[in-house]
C-alpha cells in the first residue's frame, strides 16, 4: 500500500528505544515529576483510517466557497486575479519548494536568481532604486517602513492615513507600541485622505507621512501634493500600493516617495483564506543599509561569470543585535518566486494590459450600479475597487448574493461607523461582462 507518510509499528517503536537504551517510552519522560504529568484522555476524536479520514476532510472542505464554482467580488487587500498555469509548475519543483535561506550561494544561484529578478521587477514596478528579497506581506512591510522612518528622522510620532487599509494601520500600531512611537490617524474626506488636516498635522515632531495608492476604497491618492507637505517638513514619504495597479498609475517613486511597499499577492498568490502573501519594500538609494531583511546582488565569480550572493544582511540573525535594523526572519522566497513567475509570464505588455482590464471593468460596473440606480459613492479616478451605499445591511445582501452563488463585496461599516451599508466592490480582469450584469442586477434587486 502506498502511503502519504511513514507509518510507524510497534517493532518500529520498540528497535527504536533498544538503540537508544531505554525500556519504554515512560522512561523518556523520568525527568519529569509525576504530578505534573498529564494522566487523562485527550478529548479528541478516535483515530481513523486514512481512507475515513480523507472522505471527511472532503466533506468538511465542501462548507468552504471557492472561487471556482462562485463569484467573488471580495477585495479588501486580497484579489481573485489570473494565475499563469507556469506558476504552479514552477513553485512545485523541489528545489525551490523545499529551499530554504541561501546563505551558501555555491549552491543556491537558482534561488538568489529568483529573489535577485523579484527585487528587479519590484523596482521597475514602483519607480524606487532598492528593493528587498521581500517581506511577509504588505501590513508587516508597512510596519516596517513606520520603523525606519522613526529611526531615520530620529522622530516619534507618524501619520497614517484613515484610508490605508485598517488591518494594516493595526499592524503599524502594535509595531510602533513596543518602539514608544505615537500613529496618528490622518482623517479622511470624500474617500480620499484629508490633506488639510495633513497639514495642520505637519510638525518637525512628525517622522513619516504614510499613505495608500489606490486607497483602501480604491480611490487613487495625489501623491504629487503630499510629496510636497511632507518633504517640507524633512519627513519621510512612504507609500502603499497594489503593485498591480503600478502597470498603469504612475509609479510612487515619480512622485519622490522614500519608501514604497506593498502586498505582491495579486501576482500568481491565491487568496487560499487570506494567507500566506509576499510583501515587497522598495526604497531610495540612500536608505539601502536601513532596509529591513536581505538584498540579494549581482556579481561575477573568479572566471567572470555571472553570480549572485547574498549582499546587505541587516537583520539581527547576520550582526551584532544593536546594528540590526529588524528580526524580519522570513524572506517568503516560495512565494517571491511565484510573484516573479508571474510577472514573467505576463510581461511588461500583459501586466499593463491586466491592470487597464481592472480599471476599465470596475468602471462598467460602476456605470452599472448608477443605471440600476444605486449610489457609487466617492468621485474621481478609482482602480479595480469602488463603493456602494446600500439601504440595508451588507451582512444581510451578502446572505442573499451567497444564494446565487455570488460572493459580495466587504462590509465598510466593520471598520469605517460611517459607512454603515456601504459595500466596497472588487472587478478583477477575470469578471466578465455576464457575471457583472448578474452581480448588478441580483444587488439591485434586493436593494429595491
Amino acid at each position: 500500500m502506498k502511503h502519504r507518510y511513514l507509518p510507524m509499528t510497534e517493532q518500529d517503536k520498540q528497535a527504536m528505544l533498544e538503540t537508544i537504551g531505554v525500556a519504554s517510552i515512560d522512561e523518556l519522560f523520568n525527568d519529569i515529576p509525576e504530578h505534573v504529568r498529564f494522566k487523562g484522555e485527550y478529548n479528541i476524536k478516535k483515530a481513523k483510517s486514512e481512507t475515513e479520514l480523507m472522505r471527511e476532510l472532503t466533506e468538511l472542505s465542501k462548507k468552504n466557497l471557492n472561487l471556482k464554482e462562485s463569484v467573488s467580488f471580495l477585495g479588501a487587500g486580497v484579489y481573485d486575479h489570473y494565475m499563469p498555469v507556469i506558476v504552479d509548475h514552477v513553485i512545485s519543483r523541489s528545489e525551490f519548494y523545499t529551499a530554504y535561506t541561501p546563505y551558501q550561494p555555491e549552491i543556491s544561484q537558482g534561488e538568489l536568481q529568483a529573489i535577485f529578478e523579484f527585487q528587479t521587477m519590484i523596482c521597475e514596478l514602483t519607480g524606487m532604486d532598492i528593493a528587498n528579497s521581500s517581506m511577509y506581506d504588505g501590513g508587516t512591510a508597512l510596519a516596517e517602513a513606520a520603523m525606519l522612518s522613526a529611526g531615520q528622522t530620529k522622530r516619534k510620532k507618524v501619520l497614517i492615513s484613515s484610508a490605508v487599509h485598517p488591518e494594516a494601520r493595526e499592524v503599524v500600531k502594535t509595531y510602533a507600541k513596543g518602539q514608544y512611537i505615537e500613529v496618528i490617524e490622518i482623517p479622511i474626506k470624500d474617500g480620499m485622505t484629508d490633506i488639510a488636516a495633513l497639514k495642520e498635522m505637519m510638525s518637525d515632531e512628525i517622522g513619516a507621512v504614510m499613505v495608500q495608492y489606490p486607497n483602501f476604497f480604491g480611490q487613487i491618492e495625489p501623491l504629487k501634493e503630499f510629496e510636497e507637505i511632507i518633504h517640507a517638513n524633512k519627513a519621510m514619504f512612504v507609500v502603499s500600493s497594489n503593485p498591480l495597479s503600478l502597470g498603469i498609475l504612475t509609479p510612487p517613486g515619480k512622485f519622490g516617495a522614500d519608501i514604497v511597499v506593498g502586498d505582491a499577492q495579486p501576482f500568481g498568490i491565491p487568496t487560499a483564506f487570506g494567507g500566506p502573501h509576499c510583501g515587497y519594500f522598495a526604497v531610495t538609494k540612500k536608505l539601502m543599509r536601513k532596509v529591513p531583511g536581505r538584498l540579494v546582488g549581482q556579481t561575477t565569480d573568479d572566471e567572470g561569470k555571472r553570480g549572485f550572493v547574498l549582499t546587505l544582511q541587516a537583520r539581527e540573525q547576520h550582526i551584532r543585535r544593536d546594528k540590526a535594523t529588524s528580526n524580519i526572519c522570513s524572506n517568503q522566497a516560495l512565494l517571491a518566486l511565484a510573484a516573479s513567475v508571474a510577472m514573467t509570464a505576463l510581461g511588461k505588455k500583459g501586466v499593463r494590459e491586466m491592470a487597464a482590464a481592472n480599471l476599465q471593468k470596475a468602471e462598467y460596473a460602476k456605470q452599472a450600479f448608477k443605471k440600476k440606480g444605486l449610489e457609487v459613492v466617492f468621485a474621481g479616478s478609482s482602480f479595480n475597487e469602488f463603493v456602494v451605499k446600500l439601504n440595508r445591511s451588507v451582512k444581510e445582501m451578502n446572505e442573499k448574493l451567497i444564494e446565487k452563488g455570488i460572493i459580495g463585496g466587504y462590509d465598510l461599516g466593520r471598520d469605517y461607523p460611517q459607512l454603515k451599508n456601504h459595500m466596497l466592490i472588487a472587478v478583477t480582469e477575470l469578471r466578465t461582462k455576464e457575471e457583472i450584469d448578474t452581480f448588478v442586477t441580483e444587488l439591485g434587486d434586493y436593494h429595491a
